[in-house]
């Protein structure tokens, strides 16, 4: 699907909160939808695997559709796969060609405690979720948690690899979600605004607002962060029972707030300013909005704050 810059900011000068609400609606019956799905199929199992790139918003959709199964009487519970790191081995762990730790690898993961997690919730039995700790890149079970399911319970596990052959594989009767920001705007016949520069954008504004990173340190991550999706999650895409687009018509004109003041501070020698003006420029073709007009319930609030949901 694509959207059209004209639209948008007609949209926006004509009634922006109005924009913003349709918006919304949009993705939240992709939300309902992608419950229906997990509820016909709870026969099958109780274990929902989401997967999406970086900046897709993995985590408020698994949230977001935990509210609507709990609304429906179906007790949820989501898990970050974050907290299946292995503990880093210097040894082991798996490297980019240049020698770098691969932190896109699915290979950080324990796949093997993964199988055996959702085997065992499927049987009924209890299980403990490990904790990582990413600020000693080491997992600390005695921070784990306890979780077992009963009748009309399911589990959500989101992560970027959770529809890889290592986790999805040995259990295909889980049901299979993918998400990502999966649509361009076009200005007369060309892309203004790519879905992969949305995603972009998130995570720019997200890891300087919450993470302690700069713009310049997240760009340098940013091709391998591309190199990871290409290899270890796109390719498994297709093999979703839903898939969800995340974008929102209204984001760009949203993000310019935050963003451009985060490009402009780029230095001028940085490696990839040929790209970093061509998305400053492409912001500037959007009408703004007012931040404070994003529902605090919105998927954007995972990025920029100030929403009503809790993120670990």
């Amino acid at each position: 699907m694509a959207y059209q810059l004209q639209e948008i900011n007609a949209r926006i000068l004509a009634d922006a909160p109005g924009f913003l609400r349709e918006c919304d609606e949009t993705y939240h019956q992709q939300v309902v939808d992608a419950s229906d799905k997990i509820m016909e199929r709870m026969d099958a199992s109780p274990i929902v695997l989401l997967s999406g790139p970086s900046g897709s918003g993995k985590t408020t959709t698994a949230l977001k559709i935990e509210e609507e199964l709990e609304r429906r009487g179906i007790n949820s519970h989501t898990v970050s796969l974050d907290n299946y790191f292995k503990t880093r081995d210097p040894a082991t762990a798996p490297r980019t060609a240049d020698g770098e730790y691969d932190l896109e690898s699915p290979l950080c993961l324990d796949m093997d405690l993964l199988d055996e997690t959702f085997t065992r919730l499927s049987r009924g039995e209890e299980v403990i979720i490990p904790h990582f700790e990413f600020s000693r890149q080491m997992r600390n079970d005695e921070r784990g948690r306890p979780l077992k399911l009963e009748k009309n319970e399911v589990a959500i596990f989101e992560g970027i690899h959770a529809l890889g052959p290592g986790i999805a594989g040995p259990h295909p009767e889980a049901t299979r979600l993918y998400i990502s920001a999966r649509s361009n705007i076009m200005d007369a016949g060309n892309v203004k605004f790519k879905g992969a520069w949305m995603r972009l954008t998130r995570r720019a504004v997200r890891d300087y607002s919450f993470r302690g990173s700069d713009i310049a340190y997240t760009l340098s991550q940013w091709a391998n962060v591309r190199r990871g999706e290409k290899l270890y999650i796109s390719p498994y895409k297709d093999t979703a029972h839903v898939m969800v687009d995340s974008s929102l018509p209204y984001e760009v004109s949203v993000m310019k707030n935050y963003a451009l003041p985060l490009l402009k501070a780029v230095p001028e020698e940085n490696q990839r300013r040929s790209e970093l003006l061509e998305l400053m420029a492409a912001f500037d073709a959007f009408e703004p909005i007012d931040p404070d007009l994003v529902a605090k319930n919105s998927l954007l609030r995972e990025f920029i704050g100030g929403g009503s949901y809790r993120y670990k």
